[in-house]
């Protein structure tokens, strides 16, 4: 005969011990069913790139239309435009990127998109996919810049995307709900693909993950290993005026479960 006390231990243990399973298979039902193909949703995603030093207007974006960016000087009328920021931002070793974005609101276009696998949401293994982002649609917020950017840097007419193929992630640290990693892959410039790496730090969002990733070259490599044009790089590259070249994206990935 079990005490009337050891039994209702027994029984309050048994609760526990049955609500702690229910609770656990609901978690990784969730995580499982969120391994899969996620994808990246454009309205809510962009791309950048910013030269070092900027001297006030190098730096673009694939959405001008975020509340968080500014055009540089000399910009075209229907920018962006904070005076106060750009007097700061033709320093060396200015922010990067000089205007990150602070809240994600659905006012981009389609310039960014691809789909990204993940074979285990718990511990972030089996990772690959591909970002890729329209050429046509990065800009400076000056006209005659972005026309001269797309004829005679990227190509824009015959080489209308850029790539970059995730491989695999290393140095991968999981920090409370955020995740740093380095992306291993392949990006593709200008109809030539060179192995780089990408730092990533991610965290989870309604429905999803927000991702920024950012990669780094010295600006001589531009036309050197990128196999950009020395002639339309000239003053900033061959003459030695610009130092490094960042690129990055600041994208949403919608889960598998997220749905229709």
């Amino acid at each position: 005969m079990i005490p009337g006390s050891l039994r209702s231990t027994l029984h309050r243990a048994a609760v526990v011990g049955a609500s702690t399973l229910i609770l656990c298979a609901g978690v990784v039902g969730v995580l499982a069913a969120q391994r899969g193909t996620w994808s990246i949703k454009p309205r809510e995603s962009l791309a950048w790139w910013q030269v070092e030093p900027n001297y006030g207007h190098l730096w673009a974006t694939t959405c001008p239309g975020d509340p968080s960016w500014s055009a540089g000087e000399s910009r075209s009328s229907g920018y962006n435009y904070r005076e106060e920021h750009i007097a700061v931002s033709a320093q060396l070793n200015s922010r990067i990127p000089l205007f990150p974005r602070s809240k994600v609101t659905p006012v981009c276009g389609d310039a960014v998109h691809g789909e990204i696998t993940i074979a285990d949401t718990i511990r972030w293994h089996g990772v690959s996919g591909i970002i890729s982002i329209d050429a046509h649609d990065l800009t400076t917020g000056a006209d005659f810049r972005d026309a001269y950017a797309q004829k005679a840097v990227l190509k824009s007419s015959a080489f209308p995307t850029i790539d970059f193929a995730i491989d695999s992630l290393s140095d991968l640290r999981v920090e409370g709900d955020t995740i740093r990693a380095t992306a291993l892959g392949t990006l593709s410039l200008v109809g030539k693909q060179h192995l780089k790496s990408a730092r990533l730090v991610a965290w989870r969002v309604p429905g999803g993950l927000r991702i920024r990733g950012q990669i780094q070259v010295p600006a001589k490599d531009m036309t050197g290993s990128l196999g950009l044009s020395k002639f339309a790089l000239n003053m900033g590259v061959v003459l030695g005026r610009w130092d490094t070249l960042y690129m990055g994206i600041d994208i949403i990935l919608k889960a598998p479960s997220a749905g229709a």
